[in-house]
């Protein structure tokens, strides 16, 4: 609850215990009516989203944006791998284990976070299979 989260962020409570709060460095995100919030008579900024370990967190709740934007990252990985694939002197197997450890890592970062819908899964899966007909050179 709202009061609940004003006691926690409380700097009475939170130096007790040795945290210090910098209320110019805090910035909330909600997802309900909240226009403004003081603690201890200083205001907290407000703000609609914001990046927190790399992933974009909207107030909405939307990630069709963070969706994208890996699916991107993930196409410029592979195409970084390009000359590896283009070798003969690798296997095949090898080429599998980097698109594994290289290339899906960096598209599924903060997939927990997401709310994936219909569309989205599609993009997800013919990335995918992008990756694996670029690998095998299918056209």
């Amino acid at each position: 609850s709202r009061e609940e989260l004003k006691s926690l962020l409380m700097k009475e409570k939170s130096e007790k215990v040795g945290l210090k709060l910098n209320i110019q460095k805090t910035k909330i995100v909600a997802s309900g009516p909240i226009t403004s919030w003081q603690i201890n008579g200083e205001t907290v900024e407000t703000v609609s989203d914001f990046i927190l370990g790399g992933s974009k967190i909207t107030a909405d709740g939307d990630c069709s944006y963070e969706i994208t934007r890996r699916l991107l990252l993930g196409r410029k990985v592979m195409s970084h791998l390009d000359s590896i694939f283009k070798s003969r002197d690798i296997t095949l197997p090898t080429k599998v284990h980097l698109v594994k450890a290289m290339v899906f890592p960096v598209v599924m970062c903060g997939c927990e976070s997401w709310t994936v819908k219909k569309a989205e899964r599609r993009r997800i899966d013919a990335l995918e299979l992008w990756c694996w007909r670029r690998l095998l050179r299918v056209p």
